[in-house]
């Protein structure tokens, strides 16, 4: 952190630290269960779910490396191993518990929950103290809610097709 940042900042450092370290530990097991979430996939609108899984994964990625630039802007260093990341997380990986998309889909839904609640906080530590670290928390907060209402909508349109499907089936 440059001099002039370090003597206008209003927040402790290495509290902020340790907080976006957790965040990043996240990122990279949310990237990891989207990624493997995408290439696990099976059943209803599986290629919709796959393509949204790849993007997801992708932006969560890009949120480990903003994260891990701001650690390094503020003097610190991001987790250096990966073993370290479940350890950390407040919000967890999620291990599929059954391939199909709607069982995917749910757990995920779950997870950008936890993650709205993260950057959420992170928002609320940084507001009028940090302002480099609010624009960027603020930023993820945005596509981490974008996110959610994705994963709800594939819920609402399975839900939809199962409930269509059994109408069909019956009559």
């Amino acid at each position: 952190m440059g001099d002039m940042a370090r003597r206008i900042s209003k927040i402790d450092v290495n509290n902020l630290i340790k907080t976006l370290n957790e965040a990043y530990a996240e990122e990279w097991l949310a990237y990891y269960q989207y990624f493997l979430g995408a290439k696990l996939a099976t059943g209803i609108l599986r290629p919709s779910v796959v393509k949204e899984f790849e993007e997801h994964a992708k932006e969560e990625y890009e949120h480990a490396d903003m994260i891990a630039e701001r650690i390094i802007q503020l003097g610190g260093t991001p987790v250096l191993n990966p073993d370290d990341w479940s350890k950390l997380a407040k919000c967890k990986y999620a291990e599929p518990i059954n391939e199909d998309t709607f069982s995917l889909v749910t757990q995920n839904l779950d997870s950008e929950r936890c993650a709205i609640g993260r950057y959420q906080g992170i928002c609320e530590l940084t507001f009028g103290k940090d302002y480099e670290t609010y624009r960027l928390s603020a930023h993820i907060l945005k596509e981490e809610i974008a996110h959610e209402q994705e994963m709800e909508d594939f819920l609402k349109d399975m839900t939809t097709a199962k409930n269509y499907y059994t109408k069909t089936e019956t009559n």
